[in-house]
């Protein structure tokens, strides 16, 4: 494939990325506005911290962040990918059982949930396909 085809292949994946990661902020945005509740912004602490393994593992050696290996910094990613997960479906779920926000704030939480981390799971696979392999 022509390089610049490839360019603008790989510019338009990262536009689609940026506008999955934009879906997601409206979204937890709309789930506190139009209920006039703000407690849900508390997931916004998980969403902090869920691009933080990506980072993080950037600078580590092993080839996949599927490995086994006993590297430290991978084990230090997988634990805050997981506790990013957990507080990001955990934190409404229990103002919802708390009668602090409606279904519908949840519903668009959860939402946003999975907008965010759809847009995490292709940007791993965009990176595991660039020939530059490279985030930035």
């Amino acid at each position: 494939m022509a390089r610049s085809m490839r360019t603008c292949l790989h510019s338009g994946r990262l536009a689609l990325l940026a506008i999955l990661v934009s879906g997601g902020i409206v979204l937890q945005i709309l789930a506190c506005a139009l209920y006039n509740n703000w407690w849900p912004m508390l997931t916004v602490l998980m969403y902090l911290i869920l691009p933080m393994p990506l980072i993080f593992f950037l600078g580590s050696n092993s080839p996949s962040m599927m490995s086994n290996d006993g590297d430290t910094w991978v084990n230090f990613t997988k634990f805050l990918t997981g506790a990013s997960i957990v507080g990001s479906i955990a934190i409404p779920s229990i103002l919802k059982h708390a009668g602090v926000i409606g279904w519908g704030a949840l519903t668009m939480e959860l939402s946003s949930f999975l907008v965010f981390g759809v847009a995490i799971l292709w940007l791993i696979q965009m990176n595991s396909e660039d020939e530059y392999s490279s985030v930035f």
